[in-house]
């Protein structure tokens, strides 16, 4: 029996295919990030508070190397790919709903706010951290530029920014969760291997997304990570 064009075309749209959609800085920022902050957490309620200076340095160093890789890196990495307008947020959300959403080779237009919105909380809650001073066990490494007072109110910033940076992750989790199993869409393993299964008639199987240049990531990375060590012995010193 003859198979019309409308049936192979179904046919492909049921096939999957693996795409390269992470490249390995963006994996290794994320997963690096998170260990970060559990340290992080962890340091400030042992009052390790050397500890503490290291994780939110390096932390800190990480984010502006995601900041800057978001402009020059892979295109998947890049801010322009998936940053995108509240509308197409809520079209994306519709679509979804309706079962009809296309599976996107990085982040989708909703995921892309999320980004941006634990970047932004991560830069504050670093920034606030190197001015920060408790008088008591944490003195940050810039707060002499700020002065006491100053300092006061951004080490009470500091801690309820990481109260909101809480939430958000939360947020986070639970999209990731409900994107898996109301959904069936696989966002943890990608971030986990670089390869995610898109449909094979999908513009991202026919064209793959654009791998940054792994030099410059070297150097981006490197630079971000003596920041973070400078920032540290700064606070110790």
């Amino acid at each position: 029996m003859a198979v019309s064009p409308a049936e192979r075309g179904g046919d492909m749209a049921d096939k999957t295919v693996p795409v390269k959609v992470w490249d390995g800085w963006v994996r290794l920022f994320h997963w690096s990030l998170v260990l970060l902050v559990a340290v992080s957490y962890a340091t400030a309620k042992a009052r390790r508070i050397d500890w503490h200076m290291l994780s939110g340095s390096l932390a800190l160093g990480l984010v502006l190397f995601r900041i800057a890789w978001g402009f020059v890196g892979s295109e998947t990495a890049r801010f322009a790919a998936f940053l995108a307008g509240p509308r197409a947020a809520l079209h994306h959300f519709a679509a979804l709903l309706r079962g009809e959403a296309e599976a996107t080779p990085g982040h989708n237009p909703a995921g892309g706010w999320m980004v941006v919105l634990l970047l932004a909380l991560l830069l504050a809650q670093g920034v606030t951290g190197l001015f920060s001073d408790d008088a008591e066990l944490y003195r940050g490494p810039l707060a002499d530029w700020a002065g006491y007072d100053a300092s006061e109110v951004l080490s009470a910033w500091h801690q309820r920014i990481f109260d909101l940076l809480l939430i958000a992750l939360a947020l986070h989790v639970a999209a990731v969760a409900t994107y898996r199993y109301a959904f069936g869409r696989r966002l943890v393993g990608p971030m986990v291997t670089g390869i995610a299964h898109l449909p094979a008639d999908s513009a991202a199987t026919r064209q793959p997304p654009r791998t940054g240049s792994g030099v410059l990531a070297g150097l981006l990375l490197g630079a971000a990570a003596t920041l973070g060590v400078v920032l540290w012995r700064l606070a110790l010193f």
